[in-house]
């Protein structure tokens, strides 16, 4: 799309929250919904009618990848979410993976690359790709990123060091399955596609270190995101980018770097302080606090409204183009589901104060 598409919804004054797995868990059959690509894009469509929105963002499912490369080299159902490689995966791992990449997805991601083709040919709405970023796929497979990530900011290299070197294949191996993804959500029709990077944060990179000139987060977080930019400018396609992880500034300015039609940041970011961090060609996205919503205790809905309102007054004041949004994608909780969705309805304004909550 042409960029002046997003700005021109962000000068619309749109609010939205990311809330598709909310409008799945209004349907009973929300588990064969999931498997089923024309159903998931009708709930997508439902949420961006719901909500007020053309942006037809998916459920923010960050195991989908996971699970196909573990589907992959054949590692059982019951093991996939407990499995971490504990050394850098061999040749034959690789070869597995390259044999299966031109296969068939699974059902849940293929329902996925279903439900964006329904929204492309069936709706007027824009079609959006979801896709974990590589090193939050990589804090998925392996056991403990934090110690051999320091250890390589020291300057210890892959020939050193076993972990070094389990970080480094891991992370080749995990954008073989990501451009595998992404290729499919684009030619299903994805004019975009949403890059899901909470793991690239200070957690993980220690910010002594990139002070002292480590170039760990070029090289494990910035090199396979400009790549998978470069993959999506090669067609066309938008990038959304997104991190909700615990920033330092230098972090931010990186993921600007990737000129994204769209950054969502989380609720521990300032948007207006960003806003001197980020091109004005860049929506910023977000950031009320939505992982509380669950819990009045933790945030009320008039307590939404009034935050919304203050971060849309400070970003008017520093003029950046922005979208009120939620932090990342709302989750539904068991028991706390008309909760959550009073709040999320809130950012969309549809809840307009505390007594009509």
């Amino acid at each position: 799309m042409e960029r002046e598409y997003y700005l021109n919804l962000a000068a619309k004054g749109l609010r939205m929250p990311v809330g598709a797995d909310l409008i799945l868990h209004e349907h009973p059959n929300a588990e064969e919904i999931l498997v089923d690509g024309k159903q998931l894009g009708k709930v997508i469509e439902e949420t961006c009618r719901r909500f007020d929105t053309p942006l037809a963002f998916p459920r923010m499912d960050l195991e989908l990848e996971k699970k196909m490369l573990m589907d992959m080299i054949g590692i059982p159902k019951e093991d996939v979410a407990k499995f971490h490689f504990t050394s850098a995966p061999d040749q034959e791992i690789f070869d597995k993976v390259v044999k299966h990449l031109d296969g068939p997805l699974m059902p849940a991601m293929q329902a996925q690359v279903d439900a964006i083709k329904y929204i492309a040919e069936e709706t007027d709405l824009l079609p959006i790709g979801m896709c974990i970023g590589p090193f939050s796929l990589l804090t998925k497979i392996i056991p403990d990123p934090i110690t051999p990530v320091a250890i390589a900011g020291m300057g210890i290299t892959a020939d050193e060091d076993p972990e070094v070197k389990l970080v480094e294949e891991s992370l080749r191996l995990g954008m073989m399955i990501i451009k595998r993804n992404i290729q499919a959500q684009i030619d299903a029709g994805a004019k975009a596609i949403f890059i899901a990077e909470p793991a690239a944060n200070k957690v993980y990179f220690s910010p002594n270190q990139i002070e002292s000139g480590a170039d760990t987060f070029e090289r494990y977080v910035m090199a396979n995101n400009r790549e998978i930019k470069s993959l999506l400018e090669s067609h066309g396609v938008d990038l959304i980018f997104h991190c909700c992880g615990e920033l330092i500034d230098f972090m931010v300015e990186q993921f600007a770097s990737l000129d994204p039609a769209i950054m969502s940041l989380g609720s521990s970011r300032k948007l207006w302080e960003d806003a001197a961090l980020v091109s004005d060609a860049t929506v910023l996205y977000g950031n009320l606090p939505s992982k509380k919503f669950y819990s009045d205790d933790l945030i009320t809905v008039q307590e939404v409204i009034d935050t919304g309102d203050e971060l849309v007054a400070k970003m008017q004041e520093v003029n950046h183009p922005f979208i009120l949004g939620s932090e990342c994608d709302v989750l539904s909780v068991r028991g706390c589901h008309d909760t959550i969705m009073k709040k999320a309805d809130a950012i969309a304004g549809r809840v307009l104060s505390l007594s009509a909550s």
